[in-house]
């Protein structure tokens, strides 16, 4: 739910963004506005409030703006993906922990006492097989838990590509809205 589009990266924000820094700066209202509309919006709002904040602002300074509110936006895509990885690493390890414990006592009921001296080799299979389930539902659950995690790692890079691609386009937009340090406007 955190990674749908119109909460991360809406299709036409960056030209709407465009559209409004063309002739001037936003108000403190609209950038805030923006900044509250998705994570690709506050990435934006973080350069155009560097802008805003100091008008002489040169353009390496005005890229770390950008690319801090990218980390920001990144970390919050992110927040969720250790989690899946865990279980994905972690469901095989424990099915098979589940599955030693369960041979662990199988072979320990078949004790030479128990039947005569003889161990009985149906039961043996059975409880052999009963073991093994527990490694199948840590499959069952690690498979999908990686498959998941890999499809929401694309998606994350692809959104982190389209927020680069974003700021580079607006770095030019916004340096034309600042001060050169000898006092004229900058081209």
């Amino acid at each position: 739910m955190s990674l749908r589009p119109v909460r991360v990266a809406p299709p036409k924000l960056l030209d709407e963004v465009v559209g409004v820094t063309r002739t001037a700066l936003p108000s403190s209202d609209v950038v805030n506005r923006l900044a509250e509309s998705s994570l690709l919006g506050r990435v934006m709002a973080s350069g155009i409030r560097a802008v805003i904040n100091d008008a002489r602002t040169t353009e390496p300074a005005l890229r770390n703006a950008f690319e801090l509110g990218g980390r920001d936006a990144l970390h919050q895509m992110e927040r969720y993906l250790n989690a899946l990885a865990t279980i994905a690493t972690a469901a095989p390890l424990m099915g098979l922990f589940g599955t030693v414990i369960g041979m662990i006592e199988i072979f320990g009921s078949q004790s030479p006492g128990g039947n005569g001296g003889v161990a009985n080799p149906q039961q043996l299979a059975h409880g052999i097989s009963m073991a093994l389930y527990n490694t199948a539902f840590g499959l069952m659950v690690a498979i999908p838990s990686l498959m998941f995690y890999r499809y929401f790692r694309g998606v994350i890079n692809e959104y982190r590509i389209t927020m680069e691609q974003a700021c580079e386009r607006m770095v030019p937009q916004l340096m034309r809205h600042t001060v050169s340090r000898s006092g004229n406007s900058a081209a």
